[in-house]
């Protein structure tokens, strides 16, 4: 009788301290759960403000101006913007209208083009 009391014991211990070594691992793993989380919030935090600044960088009136005063640029004359046709990329058709030839004088495309109020 004493030696299963005995085994008894040693298992009581070994299931009593698996419990223990159990439950610190999983303090720990919330633990780093926590931490984790808090990193999670601030790069959350930091993706929405540098969203925020390229949409601010990447406004068309702020292109436009640094276009215009940094650069030195102008929008071309009409008579000389030359259209070149895209090619299409090889596989099943789509259900894209056909593009119109393209004249050397750009004729076809100023036909096709609604006229332009500005730059957009």
């Amino acid at each position: 009788m004493t030696r299963v009391n005995l085994i008894l014991l040693a298992l009581l211990i070994a299931s009593a301290l698996g419990t223990v070594a159990s439950q610190h691992k999983a303090r720990r793993l919330f633990s780093e759960l926590e931490r984790e989380q808090v990193v999670q919030r601030r790069l959350e935090t930091e993706f929405r403000q540098l969203q925020l600044e390229q949409s601010t960088w990447a406004m068309h009136s702020r292109i436009e101006k640094v276009a215009l005063t940094q650069l030195k640029m102008q929008m071309p004359v009409p008579a000389k913007v030359q259209v070149v046709a895209r090619s299409e990329p090889a596989g099943p058709r789509t259900s894209a209208p056909a593009s119109a030839p393209v004249a050397a004088d750009g004729a076809a495309e100023k036909a096709a083009r609604p006229a332009q109020g500005g730059v957009r």
